[in-house]
């Protein structure tokens, strides 16, 4: 494998070598702390939010397309909704919707282990009734596919491996843990077999790789190298491990999209606003970055008449 290097907003692929087990790892730093830099989301939640997150990177890291993914989670619990979206290139978005009164009122400590701990908490931010749905939007041709499971286990990760097994009829694990300064993830799945393969030795080897990710602590895959981590999880095999590709944040508003839709609503509408509120400010319902307009800022856009794009009134 590659010498260790310090990773930042990366992916990676990485196989057994002659063996149908392939995998991918993720860290996040830059990425996910500008991806929050306009919410400052309750710690249970941000966790959860870096999870998904993450995930969507891997999800997205499986899959030869052009387009984008999202990873939805939707609940009866503290989180109602969580949107996690990742193109084919590894640009990034995620908002999470929740109850701020529901998320207070989690448990900060308890006489349980850390893993019942985490269980627990994690069950009360997504309810009792739930699910996890995987759409791919892709470019050519406009598909789309949608994969829907029940929100089950007690993690995330959990979900996924469900998801994997019902949608995808993959054997697949994962791993994910989110702090305030990174996200990060890995996944690791057991491909098709060739019919001439021995059945025996790939189910120990692909057990054995089960074992050495269920030994990974989250503070484990936040801070370890993933040389580290292949190391530990698959001791006994040779291992490729891919050049890295680079992941970023990037939401789709701007102020020329915040612009039309002003415009689309129409000067007396904005300028009531303004009468009452001072300014106009519009807010991204993704990255919750504010857009001001002052008096000035609403009369030069409507110098020139109505917008003849007829832009959308969604900032999405």
């Amino acid at each position: 494998m590659n010498s260790p290097t310090t990773p930042r907003d990366e992916v990676r692929r990485f196989i057994v070598e002659n063996r149908p087990v392939r995998g991918h790892w993720v860290r996040l730093e830059g990425a996910w702390r500008e991806l929050r830099a306009h919410r400052d989301y309750p710690q249970p939640v941000r966790e959860l939010l870096g999870q998904a997150v993450a995930a969507s990177v891997l999800l997205a890291a499986t899959l030869k397309f052009r387009g984008q993914l999202t990873l939805q989670l939707q609940g009866n619990g503290a989180v109602s909704l969580l949107v996690a979206q990742c193109t084919h290139d590894y640009r990034l978005r995620a908002v999470a919707r929740f109850d701020a009164a529901a998320v207070t009122a989690l448990p900060a400590n308890s006489a349980s282990g850390e893993a019942e701990k985490a269980r627990d908490v994690f069950r009360r931010l997504v309810g009792t009734e739930g699910q996890v749905a995987v759409t791919v939007e892709a470019h050519e041709r406009t598909l789309r596919y949608q994969g829907i499971v029940p929100l089950s286990g007690d993690s995330l990760a959990g979900s996924l491996e469900a998801y994997f097994a019902g949608s995808e009829q993959l054997p697949t694990r994962v791993l994910l843990a989110a702090d305030g300064e990174r996200g990060a993830g890995v996944l690791v799945q057991k491909l098709p077999e060739d019919v001439a393969s021995d059945d025996s030795q790939m189910h120990e080897i692909w057990e054995q790789a089960g074992r050495g990710i269920e030994q990974l602590s989250a503070e484990d895959l936040l801070r370890c190298p993933v040389e580290e981590l292949l190391g530990r999880g698959f001791a006994a095999h040779d291992m490729r491990l891919f050049r890295g590709a680079p992941v970023q944040f990037e939401c789709r508003c701007s102020h020329g999209r915040v612009t039309g839709l002003l415009r689309a609503l129409g000067p007396d509408e904005v300028r009531d606003v303004l009468r009452e509120q001072g300014s106009v400010t519009v807010t991204c319902e993704f990255c919750h970055r504010p857009y001001r307009f002052d008096a000035d800022d609403v009369e030069a856009l409507f110098d020139n008449g109505p917008d003849p794009g007829g832009n959308s009134s969604a900032i999405h």
